[in-house]
Protein backbone atom coordinates (compact mmCIF):
# COMPACT_ATOMS: atom_id res chain seq x y z
CA UNK A 1 0.00 0.00 0.00
CA UNK A 2 1.16 3.52 -0.79
CA UNK A 3 2.68 5.33 2.18
CA UNK A 4 0.82 8.36 3.46
CA UNK A 5 2.21 11.74 4.50
CA UNK A 6 0.31 13.00 7.52
CA UNK A 7 0.20 16.09 9.70
CA UNK A 8 -1.15 15.52 13.22
CA UNK A 9 -1.86 18.66 15.19
CA UNK A 10 -1.94 18.29 18.96
CA UNK A 11 0.34 15.25 18.74
CA UNK A 12 1.37 15.49 22.41
CA UNK A 13 -2.21 15.43 23.61
CA UNK A 14 -3.95 12.26 24.72
CA UNK A 15 -5.88 11.43 21.54
CA UNK A 16 -3.31 13.07 19.30
CA UNK A 17 -0.57 10.79 20.58
CA UNK A 18 -2.61 7.64 19.97
CA UNK A 19 -3.46 8.77 16.44
CA UNK A 20 0.14 9.78 15.71
CA UNK A 21 1.51 6.46 16.92
CA UNK A 22 -1.08 4.51 14.93
CA UNK A 23 -0.03 6.35 11.75
CA UNK A 24 3.65 5.74 12.48
CA UNK A 25 2.98 2.06 13.11
CA UNK A 26 1.62 1.91 9.55
CA UNK A 27 4.98 3.15 8.31
CA UNK A 28 3.57 6.53 7.29
CA UNK A 29 5.46 9.81 7.46
CA UNK A 30 4.08 12.04 10.22
CA UNK A 31 4.81 15.68 11.03
CA UNK A 32 3.57 16.33 14.55
CA UNK A 33 2.52 19.83 15.54
CA UNK A 34 1.97 20.88 19.15
CA UNK A 35 2.19 24.24 20.89
CA UNK A 36 2.81 22.63 24.28
CA UNK A 37 -0.13 23.71 26.42
CA UNK A 38 -0.54 22.65 30.06
CA UNK A 39 -2.14 19.40 28.84
CA UNK A 40 0.74 18.38 26.55
CA UNK A 41 2.69 15.34 27.72
CA UNK A 42 6.31 15.95 26.80
CA UNK A 43 7.27 12.43 27.85
CA UNK A 44 5.46 11.21 24.74
CA UNK A 45 7.81 13.06 22.40
CA UNK A 46 10.64 10.63 23.15
CA UNK A 47 8.34 7.74 22.21
CA UNK A 48 7.40 9.32 18.89
CA UNK A 49 10.95 10.38 18.02
CA UNK A 50 12.03 6.73 18.04
CA UNK A 51 10.23 6.42 14.71
CA UNK A 52 12.47 7.49 11.78
CA UNK A 53 9.41 8.74 9.87
CA UNK A 54 8.40 11.25 12.57
CA UNK A 55 9.19 14.97 12.59
CA UNK A 56 8.14 17.40 15.31
CA UNK A 57 7.42 21.12 15.20
CA UNK A 58 6.49 23.09 18.29
CA UNK A 59 3.97 25.65 17.08
CA UNK A 60 0.43 26.94 17.60
CA UNK A 61 -1.74 25.90 14.66
CA UNK A 62 -2.71 29.56 14.31
CA UNK A 63 0.95 30.36 13.58
CA UNK A 64 1.62 27.74 10.93
CA UNK A 65 2.87 29.57 7.85
CA UNK A 66 2.53 26.77 5.34
CA UNK A 67 1.83 23.09 4.86
CA UNK A 68 4.37 20.85 3.20
CA UNK A 69 3.06 18.35 0.69
CA UNK A 70 0.86 15.88 2.56
CA UNK A 71 -2.15 13.64 2.17
CA UNK A 72 -4.00 14.38 5.42
CA UNK A 73 -4.04 17.03 8.11
CA UNK A 74 -5.46 15.31 11.19
CA UNK A 75 -6.55 18.03 13.58
CA UNK A 76 -6.72 16.90 17.20
CA UNK A 77 -5.44 20.22 18.54
CA UNK A 78 -8.11 21.73 20.79
CA UNK A 79 -9.02 23.05 24.19
CA UNK A 80 -11.40 20.38 25.49
CA UNK A 81 -12.22 20.75 29.19
CA UNK A 82 -15.83 21.90 29.59
CA UNK A 83 -15.33 23.36 33.07
CA UNK A 84 -12.48 25.54 31.80
CA UNK A 85 -14.63 26.80 28.94
CA UNK A 86 -17.34 27.84 31.38
CA UNK A 87 -14.83 29.88 33.39
CA UNK A 88 -13.35 31.55 30.29
CA UNK A 89 -14.03 30.76 26.64
CA UNK A 90 -11.47 33.02 24.95
CA UNK A 91 -8.75 30.38 24.50
CA UNK A 92 -11.39 27.92 23.24
CA UNK A 93 -12.41 30.34 20.50
CA UNK A 94 -8.80 30.91 19.48
CA UNK A 95 -7.85 27.23 19.36
CA UNK A 96 -11.08 25.51 18.34
CA UNK A 97 -12.46 28.10 15.91
CA UNK A 98 -9.62 30.39 14.82
CA UNK A 99 -7.19 27.47 14.62
CA UNK A 100 -9.48 25.45 12.36
CA UNK A 101 -10.16 28.52 10.24
CA UNK A 102 -6.42 28.97 9.77
CA UNK A 103 -5.87 25.31 8.81
CA UNK A 104 -8.70 25.53 6.28
CA UNK A 105 -7.12 28.56 4.65
CA UNK A 106 -3.71 26.89 4.51
CA UNK A 107 -5.32 23.97 2.69
CA UNK A 108 -7.33 26.28 0.45
CA UNK A 109 -4.15 28.09 -0.56
CA UNK A 110 -2.83 24.87 -2.06
CA UNK A 111 -5.58 24.86 -4.69
CA UNK A 112 -3.02 25.11 -7.50
CA UNK A 113 -1.48 21.88 -6.32
CA UNK A 114 -2.83 18.88 -4.42
CA UNK A 115 -5.11 19.80 -1.52
CA UNK A 116 -4.75 17.45 1.47
CA UNK A 117 -7.80 16.15 3.29
CA UNK A 118 -8.61 17.80 6.61
CA UNK A 119 -9.58 15.06 9.06
CA UNK A 120 -11.06 17.11 11.85
CA UNK A 121 -11.76 15.86 15.36
CA UNK A 122 -15.10 17.11 16.63
CA UNK A 123 -17.07 15.63 19.55
CA UNK A 124 -20.37 13.94 20.30
CA UNK A 125 -21.14 16.97 22.46
CA UNK A 126 -21.98 19.11 19.42
CA UNK A 127 -25.36 17.34 19.21
CA UNK A 128 -26.35 18.25 22.75
CA UNK A 129 -27.98 15.71 25.03
CA UNK A 130 -30.88 13.30 24.66
CA UNK A 131 -32.70 10.97 27.00
CA UNK A 132 -33.16 8.01 24.68
CA UNK A 133 -31.83 6.76 21.37
CA UNK A 134 -28.69 7.98 19.61
CA UNK A 135 -27.72 10.89 17.38
CA UNK A 136 -26.91 10.25 13.73
CA UNK A 137 -24.52 12.31 11.64
CA UNK A 138 -27.48 14.13 10.06
CA UNK A 139 -28.92 15.44 13.33
CA UNK A 140 -29.07 19.13 14.17
CA UNK A 141 -26.17 20.52 16.19
CA UNK A 142 -27.36 21.87 19.57
CA UNK A 143 -24.29 22.41 21.76
CA UNK A 144 -24.93 23.13 25.44
CA UNK A 145 -21.70 24.75 26.67
CA UNK A 146 -18.94 27.06 25.36
CA UNK A 147 -16.60 24.16 24.57
CA UNK A 148 -19.08 22.23 22.44
CA UNK A 149 -20.26 25.47 20.82
CA UNK A 150 -16.73 26.17 19.57
CA UNK A 151 -16.46 22.64 18.22
CA UNK A 152 -19.81 22.95 16.43
CA UNK A 153 -18.67 26.25 14.92
CA UNK A 154 -15.53 24.56 13.62
CA UNK A 155 -17.60 21.77 12.06
CA UNK A 156 -19.62 24.36 10.19
CA UNK A 157 -16.48 26.10 8.96
CA UNK A 158 -15.19 22.79 7.61
CA UNK A 159 -18.36 21.95 5.68
CA UNK A 160 -18.68 25.51 4.37
CA UNK A 161 -15.08 25.59 3.12
CA UNK A 162 -15.67 22.22 1.52
CA UNK A 163 -18.65 23.49 -0.41
CA UNK A 164 -17.15 26.84 -1.38
CA UNK A 165 -13.50 25.93 -1.95
CA UNK A 166 -13.82 22.17 -2.62
CA UNK A 167 -11.60 21.29 0.32
CA UNK A 168 -11.72 17.54 0.98
CA UNK A 169 -12.59 16.70 4.57
CA UNK A 170 -13.65 14.11 7.10
CA UNK A 171 -15.22 15.05 10.44
CA UNK A 172 -15.21 12.53 13.29
CA UNK A 173 -17.36 12.86 16.41
CA UNK A 174 -16.16 10.44 19.09
CA UNK A 175 -17.69 9.79 22.50
CA UNK A 176 -15.74 10.21 25.77
CA UNK A 177 -12.21 8.88 25.30
CA UNK A 178 -10.31 7.19 28.10
CA UNK A 179 -7.05 5.31 28.64
CA UNK A 180 -3.70 5.38 30.38
CA UNK A 181 -1.98 8.76 30.29
CA UNK A 182 -5.05 10.97 29.95
CA UNK A 183 -4.56 14.38 31.57
CA UNK A 184 -5.76 14.53 35.15
CA UNK A 185 -8.45 17.16 34.63
CA UNK A 186 -10.60 14.52 32.92
CA UNK A 187 -13.17 12.55 34.89
CA UNK A 188 -11.53 9.13 35.26
CA UNK A 189 -7.93 10.19 36.06
CA UNK A 190 -9.16 13.10 38.20
CA UNK A 191 -11.36 10.80 40.27
CA UNK A 192 -8.48 8.36 40.75
CA UNK A 193 -6.12 11.17 41.75
CA UNK A 194 -8.52 12.58 44.33
CA UNK A 195 -9.26 9.18 45.85
CA UNK A 196 -5.56 8.28 45.97
CA UNK A 197 -4.95 11.48 47.95
CA UNK A 198 -7.73 10.67 50.39
CA UNK A 199 -9.96 13.42 48.99
CA UNK A 200 -13.55 13.00 47.77
CA UNK A 201 -13.92 12.66 44.01
CA UNK A 202 -16.20 15.41 42.64
CA UNK A 203 -19.24 14.33 40.61
CA UNK A 204 -21.39 16.79 38.72
CA UNK A 205 -25.13 16.69 39.37
CA UNK A 206 -25.09 13.75 41.79
CA UNK A 207 -23.25 11.62 39.23
CA UNK A 208 -26.44 11.03 37.25
CA UNK A 209 -25.19 12.13 33.77
CA UNK A 210 -24.55 9.18 31.44
CA UNK A 211 -21.55 8.93 29.15
CA UNK A 212 -20.35 6.42 26.55
CA UNK A 213 -16.69 5.47 26.93
CA UNK A 214 -14.37 4.90 23.97
CA UNK A 215 -10.78 3.78 24.44
CA UNK A 216 -8.25 6.03 22.70
CA UNK A 217 -6.69 3.05 20.93
CA UNK A 218 -10.08 2.25 19.39
CA UNK A 219 -10.37 5.88 18.31
CA UNK A 220 -6.99 5.68 16.59
CA UNK A 221 -7.97 2.45 14.82
CA UNK A 222 -11.10 4.20 13.55
CA UNK A 223 -8.97 6.95 12.01
CA UNK A 224 -6.74 4.45 10.26
CA UNK A 225 -9.81 2.60 8.96
CA UNK A 226 -11.30 5.82 7.55
CA UNK A 227 -8.04 6.83 5.85
CA UNK A 228 -7.46 3.40 4.36
CA UNK A 229 -11.04 3.30 3.08
CA UNK A 230 -10.34 6.53 1.19
CA UNK A 231 -13.68 8.13 2.08
CA UNK A 232 -13.91 11.90 1.71
CA UNK A 233 -16.44 14.61 2.49
CA UNK A 234 -18.15 12.55 5.16
CA UNK A 235 -18.94 12.78 8.88
CA UNK A 236 -18.49 9.76 11.14
CA UNK A 237 -19.69 9.21 14.68
CA UNK A 238 -17.39 7.02 16.79
CA UNK A 239 -19.01 5.34 19.79
CA UNK A 240 -17.47 3.29 22.55
CA UNK A 241 -18.93 0.04 23.85
CA UNK A 242 -19.67 1.02 27.45
CA UNK A 243 -22.36 3.45 28.65
CA UNK A 244 -23.26 4.21 32.26
CA UNK A 245 -23.86 6.93 34.81
CA UNK A 246 -20.78 8.73 36.07
CA UNK A 247 -21.50 7.61 39.63
CA UNK A 248 -21.35 3.96 38.52
CA UNK A 249 -17.93 4.55 36.96
CA UNK A 250 -16.78 6.33 40.13
CA UNK A 251 -17.89 3.39 42.25
CA UNK A 252 -15.99 1.01 39.96
CA UNK A 253 -12.88 3.10 40.58
CA UNK A 254 -13.51 3.05 44.33
CA UNK A 255 -13.84 -0.73 44.30
CA UNK A 256 -10.50 -1.05 42.53
CA UNK A 257 -8.97 1.13 45.26
CA UNK A 258 -10.64 -0.95 47.98
CA UNK A 259 -12.86 1.94 49.02
CA UNK A 260 -16.57 1.79 49.74
CA UNK A 261 -19.27 4.28 50.63
CA UNK A 262 -20.42 7.44 48.87
CA UNK A 263 -18.71 9.58 51.52
CA UNK A 264 -15.70 9.22 49.20
CA UNK A 265 -17.64 11.22 46.60
CA UNK A 266 -18.41 14.95 46.52
CA UNK A 267 -21.98 15.08 45.25
CA UNK A 268 -22.44 18.83 45.78
CA UNK A 269 -20.88 19.94 42.48
CA UNK A 270 -23.11 21.53 39.84
CA UNK A 271 -22.14 22.24 36.23
CA UNK A 272 -24.08 24.97 34.38
CA UNK A 273 -25.64 23.65 31.18
CA UNK A 274 -24.99 20.03 32.14
CA UNK A 275 -25.86 17.46 29.48
CA UNK A 276 -27.72 14.49 30.96
CA UNK A 277 -26.68 11.94 28.32
CA UNK A 278 -24.72 11.71 25.09
CA UNK A 279 -25.12 8.86 22.63
CA UNK A 280 -24.26 8.50 18.95
CA UNK A 281 -25.15 5.99 16.27
CA UNK A 282 -21.89 4.91 14.60
CA UNK A 283 -23.32 2.32 12.23
CA UNK A 284 -21.91 4.32 9.32
CA UNK A 285 -18.36 3.80 10.62
CA UNK A 286 -19.00 0.17 11.50
CA UNK A 287 -20.04 -0.43 7.90
CA UNK A 288 -16.39 0.22 7.00
CA UNK A 289 -15.42 -2.76 9.17
CA UNK A 290 -14.47 -1.03 12.44
CA UNK A 291 -15.58 -2.11 15.91
CA UNK A 292 -14.43 -0.98 19.37
CA UNK A 293 -12.55 -3.80 21.04
CA UNK A 294 -11.31 -2.49 24.40
CA UNK A 295 -13.04 -3.93 27.48
CA UNK A 296 -13.95 -1.04 29.79
CA UNK A 297 -13.59 -2.88 33.10
CA UNK A 298 -10.26 -4.40 32.15
CA UNK A 299 -8.91 -1.08 30.91
CA UNK A 300 -10.17 0.75 34.00
CA UNK A 301 -8.23 -1.65 36.20
CA UNK A 302 -5.06 -0.90 34.22
CA UNK A 303 -5.66 2.84 34.47
CA UNK A 304 -6.18 2.71 38.25
CA UNK A 305 -3.00 0.67 38.66
CA UNK A 306 -1.04 3.11 36.47
CA UNK A 307 -2.32 6.18 38.32
CA UNK A 308 -1.43 4.67 41.70
CA UNK A 309 2.21 4.49 40.56
CA UNK A 310 2.46 7.63 38.41
CA UNK A 311 1.52 10.92 40.07
CA UNK A 312 0.72 13.75 37.66
CA UNK A 313 0.65 17.36 38.87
Amino acid sequence: MTKKIIYVTGCLGFIGFHVTKACLDKGWYVRGIDKGTYAANWNLLAVLEKYPTFTFERKDINDLEELYECDYVINTAAETHVDNSIVSSDVFVRSNIDGVHHLLNLIKNKYKFYMPTLLHFSTDEVYGDLNDGAHTEKDLLKPSNPYSATKAAADMLVTAWARTYKIPYVIVRPTNNYGIGQYTEKFIPHSIKCLNLGKPAPLHDLGTPRRTWLHASDTARAIIKIIEAGVKNEIFNISGNYEDQNIVVARKIMALLNLSGDHHLDLTVKRPGQDVRYAVDDSKLKALGWLPTADFDQELELIVDYCKNNFVW
